[in-house]
């Protein structure tokens, strides 16, 4: 069993070592987890830390990778993007590291991936974000825009009416997702009502409700993020706007659902790769083992599954490659069939854009905040990034791109 040695000075500093069994005496391969332990993303972002735990214990138990030991390094980011640039330096410089999983707002991901690319580290980001990130530095094992609104905003339009708002954080997260949802309302025929940008830490939401209800929005899309700014929600119920919501990252991140009381997130809809209450085989034994080991977890979110699953790639490539050297490992990932059976189902690595491929969910949360799943998508690539230019397998130029920035204009 693994166990966790607190060592004073790497706590002083905001980090502990996860150490494996003596029982694999060869040298360890050092993971760093950068991940928000506490701060404004503490709610979502704990399960990660959890899941990498889990797969780190199951993976261990089993031999390691390739007859070596995970070690994890583990740091807390506290939601400070300063924090993720500080120990990024100390993990590739002083820990000496071989891969970084970590990240969950695409702003600490912004903070820290220039100095993977400047160290030429290897890192994993396990988040749903908005895309568009072309580094051969780079593995993002979370659903992107093509994935989420391509399959989401066409269906909330042939259900519930044209007619388009949306309210997202005034990030890249919320500007990029908001352009990709403005394009795709538009090239199905609708048409966009009202679109806000909302600070990160704004929780009072008076103004924006009454904008919404002077709108009158068939649905509104909401890309808000953070403790604060999901007040919203329950203010909207209180003022009763009554509207159907469509989202990328509700429900499949923060739990709202469960967090907030019923009927505030009501025909709320979200495509998400996984969540808790996907009734499979594989996500009820994966639950099932993530409970016994975090039997006070509140809920199993997709950035656990995706972190989960990342560490099985990670060894999966590691002992293809018989290295641990990021030239090596992209030569495995150029061959095209980086691929595992997930607790949400068949996932496969993209080798031109390194991103996943995924089952893509539609959770529909009732007035009682019951999930039901009216439609389910079955192996949806991340195919924007390739058909648009980039292609890791020829060159990597560490750029992020948008749809209206792509990498063949870029």
């Amino acid at each position: 069993m693994p166990r966790i040695a607190t060592l004073a000075a790497l706590a002083a500093m905001g980090s502990v070592a996860l150490f494996s069994s003596p029982a694999l005496a060869a040298d360890p391969i050092k993971i760093a987890v950068l991940e928000d332990q506490s701060g404004d993303f503490v709610v979502p972002v704990i399960g990660k830390v959890h899941a990498l735990q889990l797969a780190t214990e199951e993976i261990n138990a089993g031999g390691g990778i390739a007859g070596r030991p995970i070690e994890l390094v583990v740091y807390d980011t506290q939601s400070d993007n300063t924090r993720f640039q500080e120990f990024t330096r100390r993990a590739l410089q002083r820990d000496k590291v071989d891969v970084i999983f970590g990240g969950f707002s695409s702003a600490s991901r912004e903070a820290y991936r220039p100095i993977v690319d400047q160290f030429d580290g290897f890192a994993f980001y396990n988040n749903q974000y908005e895309g568009g990130v072309c580094d051969a530095h780079m593995i993002i094992t979370g659903a992107v825009p093509e994935q989420q609104f391509s399959t989401l905003v066409p269906w909330m339009m042939q259900t519930y009416g044209k007619k388009v708002y949306t309210i997202a954080a005034d990030y890249n997260f919320g500007q990029i997702s908001a352009e990709w949802v403005r394009d795709i309302v538009k090239q199905n025929g609708g048409e966009m009502v009202g679109e806000e940008f909302i600070p990160l830490g704004v929780s009072q939401f008076s103004q924006t409700i009454q904008n919404i209800q002077t709108a009158k929005p068939d649905f509104v899309v909401t890309l808000l993020v953070g403790t604060a700014q999901a007040s919203y929600y329950e203010q909207a119920a209180a003022a009763n706007v009554n509207l159907p919501m469509a989202s990328s990252v509700n429900v499949g991140q923060g739990y709202e659902h469960k967090r907030f009381k019923p009927p505030s997130l009501k025909d709320m809809h979200v495509t998400t790769n996984y969540i808790e209450e996907i009734d499979t085989a594989a996500s009820k034994a994966f639950l099932a083992k993530f409970k016994a080991k975090f039997p006070d977890e509140p809920y199993v979110n997709q950035e656990a599954e995706n972190s989960y699953l990342a560490l099985y790639l990670y060894k999966q490539m590691v002992e293809r490659a018989k290295s641990t050297k990021r030239d090596d490992l992209r030569k495995e990932i150029a061959k095209g069939d980086v691929c595992m059976d997930a607790p949400e189902g068949r996932v496969c690595l993209d080798p031109k854009s390194q991103h996943m491929s995924h089952t893509i969910y539609l959770a529909k949360v009732g007035a009682d905040h019951s999930i039901t799943f009216p439609k389910v998508w079955q192996d949806i690539k991340p195919y924007w990034l390739g058909e648009a230019g980039c292609d890791l397998t020829k060159s990597s130029p560490n750029q992020q791109y948008t749809p209206s920035n792509p990498p063949s204009k870029g």
